[in-house]
């Protein structure tokens, strides 16, 4: 077996277990603050938003650091010390006497994170252009697998284990993945600037500024999409559901829906960006995820909302893999861990928004506006898209096909 393909299914399992331990916290999270002593529900409510949102927070501050160090290090350091960090950290949640070491571990993990990013360099400088649409599509599906499955994961772990369970059992994992990574990625890392350079020099040596800035927007505008549901999904299912008793398996159904068609997709639409390009799937990834969200408005059956979301997962796999591949192609090697890093700042950053987006919609406007305006948002990127990254690639390649016709290869 190659060894990029080796290194392929290991990250996927780091990657998918870390997605997890994100956001597995998120149905238990105001539960286990009650059990930890707070009794007022709004504080509850709270300290919960805080306590989920500070994670995401600081980790699209530290994600650039963490993608600075993989370029000057190597990335199997980078895997090691975030899966084992990781590792401490969520199992040391368990053992939370009050809700604010929560929060300050919660804290500390998104300080620590990192994994995606450097899994993300690991396999886009390994693998050659033939087949890297095919592998960053596979990978991209383990977090956002892992993230869609975790609050689902961890609501069956907090509701038959006991909520302590959660983070031991996902602290366990991620050791797991931490032992896998020693074990079996193999790198043969060269560092190639000894001198560390600066942020400004490091985007002044980025040859296409705009093309990168609509990447990243781009990526952020897709997790915010995503994320838009999270506060309102459960919420949703009760007015649909008139049976109380499966409000939670339903909302699970609903979360998981999208992962589980994330994971068939993803990898087909990456081999698929390898053979006609990454923006043309792109493009069309965001059309169709946009007008996917709009009839979710107006579904009379929670079955109705757990098939669209499942139309949507199969739409939005073509979106990350896409990002990824021409950011790969159009970033120098030596900057790659640190463009990929600022582009995962961008999706924490979306996931951060997202959450609060949503929740805000739905209080002002009504939960089914936040359909409406989540489909607005993605249409309002694929004309931006449209123009900025489709066109531009097509009128590069032929006007100057020494510059991008590499991509196309």
């Amino acid at each position: 077996m190659p060894i990029w393909k080796r290194n392929l299914i290991v990250c996927w399992f780091g990657m998918f277990v870390t997605g997890v331990g994100m956001s597995q916290i998120a149905p238990v999270l105001p539960l286990y603050i009650k059990e930890l002593g707070i009794d007022n529900a709004a504080l509850i409510a709270q300290l919960s938003g805080f306590a989920f949102g500070i994670t995401y927070i600081v980790s699209a501050i530290f994600s650039p650091v963490w993608g600075h160090a993989a370029d000057k290090y190597g990335r199997k350091p980078m895997l090691l010390r975030a899966s084992l960090g990781m590792a401490v950290v969520i199992f040391s949640m368990g053992f939370a006497q009050n809700v604010y070491v929560l929060i300050g571990l919660r804290l500390l993990q998104g300080i620590i994170t990192g994994y995606g990013t450097a899994c993300t360099t690991l396999i886009a400088t390994q693998t050659d252009n033939e087949h890297a649409g095919w592998a960053l599509g596979t990978l991209s599906t383990a977090n956002i697998a892992g993230s869609l499955l975790g609050p689902m994961i961890g609501g069956y772990i907090g509701e038959n284990l006991g909520f302590q369970n959660v983070f031991f059992i996902t602290g366990a994992l991620m050791l797991i993945a931490f032992v896998t990574t020693a074990l079996f990625v193999k790198e043969s890392f060269i560092r190639k600037d000894k001198k560390t350079p600066r942020i400004k020099e490091i985007w002044r040596s980025v040859p296409d500024k705009n093309l990168t800035m609509t990447l990243f927007m781009t990526f952020f505008v897709l997790t915010l999409s995503l994320y838009t549901v999270e506060p309102i999904i459960t919420v949703y299912i009760t007015q649909l559901s008139p049976d109380a008793s499966h409000i939670a398996l339903l909302a699970g159904m609903a979360f998981s829906a999208s992962g589980l068609a994330n994971i068939i997709a993803a990898p087909r639409l990456g081999r698929l960006s390898d053979r006609i390009g990454a923006e043309k799937v792109m493009l069309v990834a965001l059309v169709v995820a946009g007008f996917i969200f709009i009839p979710q408005a107006f579904v009379q059956a929670p079955w109705q909302l757990i098939g669209l979301r499942f139309i949507l997962g199969l739409a939005v796999a073509g979106l990350t893999p896409s990002v990824n591949i021409l950011v790969k192609k159009i970033t120098p090697d030596a900057l790659t861990g640190r463009v990929f890093g600022l582009n995962m700042s961008a999706g924490y950053l979306g996931v951060f928004g997202g959450s609060v987006l949503g929740g805000q919609i739905a209080a002002w406007f009504g939960i089914r506006y936040v359909f409406f305006i989540t489909g607005a948002l993605l249409l309002i990127n694929a004309v931006w898209v449209y123009f900025k990254v489709y066109k531009k690639l097509n009128l590069s390649v032929e006007n100057a096909p020494n510059q991008l016709a590499s991509y196309k290869k």
